[in-house]
């Protein structure tokens, strides 16, 4: 028996994901192309059968019916990070979002004059 497709993206579904976001439609080919051009080189039957289980997992949706089939991305970045984001708070940090931050901002490093700006902005909007 086999077991049930994760719902989590793997980091090679991940990959795919983030060239489809970028362009928003296109096929498996220029998936694996803008891949290749990035530094990240796929074989073709790799990237096809990743954009196969995308569909399956729905993150990803056909827009044609002949071939060469075209894909686009049917959950947005900003949907998916935040899952991974709350996913990983509920996991390390056992739900914790001060626990993340003092994680985040407790460290040895300090942070950047343009990290504290933007966290003083995020911080005055939160007001």
């Amino acid at each position: 028996m086999s077991r049930p497709a994760a719902k989590e993206l793997t980091e090679r579904e991940l990959e795919v994901m983030h060239v489809f976001w970028d362009v928003d439609e296109m096929t498996a080919t220029d998936a694996r192309e803008r891949l290749a051009a990035s530094g990240i080189d796929r074989a073709y039957v790799t990237i096809a059968n990743l954009v196969r289980i995308l569909v399956e997992k729905g993150f990803l949706r056909a827009t044609n019916d002949e071939r060469p089939f075209t894909y686009a991305p049917i959950r947005s970045r900003d949907e998916v990070s935040r899952n991974f984001v709350g996913d990983m708070i509920q996991r390390l940090f056992g739900g914790s979002r001060e626990k993340m931050l003092l994680h985040l901002l407790g460290g040895n490093k300090r942070l950047t004059a343009a990290e504290r700006k933007l966290l003083q902005q995020i911080l005055e909007e939160q007001k």
